[in-house]
């Protein structure tokens, strides 16, 4: 290839793995650096005694993007990872009962008219406008670079965003179909736990009820680190060089461009550098002062998603009473998420989400034994110590007890805690956050921190800091995307 550059991607996520992939498939000379010694960002993956934990994402949603991702090279994703949809989807746990959430779409219409009449019907309503708005989010939207207002002006993209409800909040929208109050809480869970509370987040996001619902929850046999590997072995088959434990430390420049990226260990020749490390970090800590984006006031104005308080759980017996993903909405909704968004600071009383791999996959725990994984969504940059953690794992598993009637304390044979401080250990999380920016009107598409330096010739950014946005599916496609735009630029 004549005109080959080298390429240093930083950070080996979903975004990082996707943007380098896309780019040596263009021939080029790409490279990642990892901080950490394995590989996968925040979907890392790490066994003990004989249990298999995926650190951080569980969830397998909008498989459509990972099935583009991997056709995009020509390739069938079911030639690397064996996929099963759960059924139940997930259980939830109210105070007064249990409702597993059926896969099967007829099923679930019966259960919500059970709990409020003619629901059924308006459930078909609802997901008919959250469908359009995933259309056009994924095909007109979300793999724009968000650069400009330009982007978005086209026929196509202007009759669709009319449609799209970006200035209704999703509080509004829901309560526009629904009373029963349960059904309100199924239907705001995603946006909860994945980026602001319902009133402050635009009816937009029913993309992903529609995803939930109509496209259905998968689970990747292994784990979610399956799909992390599958991406690796393509990426390798692309030509993407790997280095780990390579912890940048600084960059050095020639004119209005890096010419080296420095780690620990090593100095980097470059062309083009992609940052999908943490963009914050970036910025404001690797950067010298005169190429930062953003200033420090600009960062503390934005609105984060939650951070999380995680726990890794080996139990000695298998549990009665639970499916693969269970979320516990036996507290206040309302309330819990005004602690995480509105009045920072540790939950009274939280509502929080637990997974067990090992009811769907008998190789991530020893025969006879399960596998578990609990999360509470928490506010960013909270203090974070081993007291706190400790007193809120026995608040949860108390009423984890209490909820599938069964003793689970006694039973535990490994545990590991992850929050705050090692998001910010790990990652250089800002302010420890787990899931990026959250999902605000003012913190969309050109709204949120650009994908481009704009003071460099040949920095650019992907990941859950910038365009598209938190979540595994929106960071595979900022990989794309961000590809797409240095390409551009290498062209010209």
């Amino acid at each position: 290839m004549k005109n080959k550059k080298n390429i240093c991607v930083i950070g080996s996520g979903f975004s990082g793995i996707s943007s380098a992939t896309y780019l040596a498939s263009q021939g080029h000379n790409v490279y990642i650096l990892e901080k950490n010694s394995k590989l996968g960002g925040r979907a890392r993956q790490f066994s003990a005694k004989g249990f298999t934990f995926d650190m951080g994402p569980s969830w397998y949603w909008m498989p459509d993007v990972f099935e583009k991702y991997f056709k995009d090279f020509g390739k069938d994703i079911n030639d690397y990872i064996k996929l099963k949809r759960l059924d139940p989807s997930y259980k939830v746990f109210f105070d007064d009962e249990v409702i597993d959430i059926p896969a099967d779409y007829n099923s679930l219409k019966d259960l919500l008219d059970s709990m409020e009449e003619g629901s059924g019907d308006k459930l078909d309503e609802f997901l008919a406008q959250a469908e359009k708005k995933y259309k056009v989010g994924i095909e007109n939207l979300v793999y724009k670079p968000g650069l400009s207002l330009s982007e978005f002006i086209d026929k196509d993209t202007i009759s669709g965003i009319f449609e799209l409800d970006v200035f209704k909040s999703m509080y509004n929208n829901i309560r526009k179909y629904f009373k029963n109050e349960k059904i309100i809480k199924l239907l705001e869970f995603p946006v909860l736990f994945l980026g602001a509370t319902p009133k402050n987040t635009p009816a937009l996001y029913s993309l992903m009820n529609y995803a939930d619902i109509k496209l259905g929850t998968w689970y990747p046999e292994g784990g979610m680190y399956k799909v992390v590997d599958a991406m690796i072995n393509l990426a390798k088959e692309k030509g993407v060089k790997f280095y780990n434990g390579e912890d940048v430390r600084k960059f050095s420049y020639v004119n209005k461009s890096i010419s080296h990226v420095i780690t620990s260990k090593k100095t980097f020749d470059v062309d083009y550098v992609v940052c999908s490390g943490d963009y914050h970090h970036f910025d404001q800590n690797i950067l010298e002062e005169k190429f930062r984006n953003y200033s420090k006031s600009y960062w503390d104005k934005r609105v984060l998603a939650p951070s999380s308080l995680l726990f890794y759980i080996g139990l000695d017996k298998k549990l009665k009473n639970i499916s693969h993903h269970c979320l516990f909405f036996d507290k206040d909704f309302e309330r819990h998420a005004e602690e995480i968004y509105s009045t920072p600071r540790w939950p009274s009383e939280p509502l929080f989400y637990a997974s067990f791999t090992s009811k769907s996959d008998d190789s991530v725990a020893p025969k006879g034994k399960e596998n578990m994984f609990l999360l509470m969504p928490v506010a960013p940059d909270l203090e974070d110590n081993k007291i706190i953690r400790e007193r809120y794992f026995e608040l949860i598993i108390s009423r984890l007890e209490k909820l599938t009637k069964q003793n689970i304390k006694d039973h535990i044979i490994y545990k590991k805690s992850y929050a705050i401080r090692d998001f910010k250990k790990d990652y250089n999380s800002f302010k420890g956050n787990a899931y990026g920016l959250a999902n605000t009107l003012f913190q969309t598409a050109i709204l949120k921190p650009s994908l481009k330096n704009k003071k460099l010739n040949n920095l650019y950014f992907c990941g859950q800091l910038t365009v598209p946005g938190p979540g595994v599916p929106p960071s595979l496609i900022s990989g794309n995307v961000v590809a797409k735009e240095l390409l551009k630029n290498i062209k010209s």
